[in-house]
């Protein structure tokens, strides 16, 4: 665990002095799980479940805010049972999926969520005819419901390969009224409505939280780190988390602890609830 500055300190210790009104929201993939070549192969880290367990009897309330669906968040990490046992030990836990356009909690076990976005179905028709143009014809497609996410992550050169894509797919979600979220050896397409920043305001709205604390490790994660450092200038005590990614330095600039990958995101949960 390494903190970015002086400053970045006392942030952790100013969440730590609330914990127990405190929420954190943590991304999925690269900060609770490892990140894989096949993303349907994604599990949580063995650790995780007891760290989130022993977090959920010092603080107010969980949420895993992911791009994935929540309902395959909720298979990959036994989130179900996970938030039952949570429940038990004072916290709710919550999964917003779709970067917050669905929600579940293990109090209400229902996955709300609202149709896919006009154009998407449009976008997946024409989408092989794109790749096949780009030379990317071998791109995993993840149909996803509300969004479609094109991995470059199995294919000879991810690199290259990312970047011969992320302008034409730009060009065809732009003509079909939908945005593009470049990650780590993925372009994710869907609709521009509903961001991660602003599920963590919501989170926090609706927890009357005394603070929060946000992990991620991607692109998608850069709204919520910055909703927590806007929050935090209104006076709400706040921690951002980076699961450091070699291949993401820009967010490691916005955070104030880094962390080694999940291993690193479970021992700092750990931290918070021995301090």
């Amino acid at each position: 665990m390494e903190f970015t500055s002086d400053d970045a300190r006392a942030h952790y210790d100013a969440v730590r002095d609330v914990l127990a009104g405190v929420v954190v929201g943590l991304d999925f993939d690269g900060t609770l799980s490892p990140v894989v070549d096949d993303p349907e192969s994604a599990r949580l880290h063995p650790g995780a479940p007891g760290a989130l367990l022993e977090l959920a009897e010092a603080v107010r309330a969980v949420a895993v805010i992911t791009g994935r669906p929540a309902r395959q968040a909720i298979a990959m990490g036994d989130l179900d049972a996970l938030g039952n046992a949570m429940l038990d030990r004072g916290a709710e836990l919550f999964v917003f999926g779709h970067y917050g356009n669905e929600r579940w909690s293990a109090t209400d076990q229902r996955i709300r969520s609202p149709r896919p976005p006009a154009g998407l179905a449009t976008f997946e028709r024409e989408l092989p005819s794109v790749l096949r143009t780009a030379g990317a014809a071998d791109a995993f497609i993840e149909e996803k419901g509300l969004a479609v996410a094109v991995h470059t992550r199995r294919m000879d050169d991810p690199a290259a390969a990312f970047e011969r894509l992320v302008k034409p797919l730009t060009v065809l979600a732009e003509r079909h009224h939908l945005s593009v979220e470049p990650g780590r050896n993925v372009i994710e397409v869907r609709s521009g409505e509903m961001h991660k920043g602003q599920a963590v305001r919501a989170f926090v709205a609706e927890q009357e939280a005394t603070g929060v604390v946000f992990g991620g490790d991607d692109l998608g994660d850069v709204e919520a780190f910055e909703a927590v450092r806007a929050l935090r200038a209104d006076g709400l005590p706040g921690l951002v988390v980076c699961s450091a990614s070699h291949e993401r330095p820009d967010l490691v600039e916005l955070a104030d602890v880094v962390v080694d990958g999940p291993a690193g995101v479970v021992d700092l949960l750990s931290r918070l609830v021995r301090a």
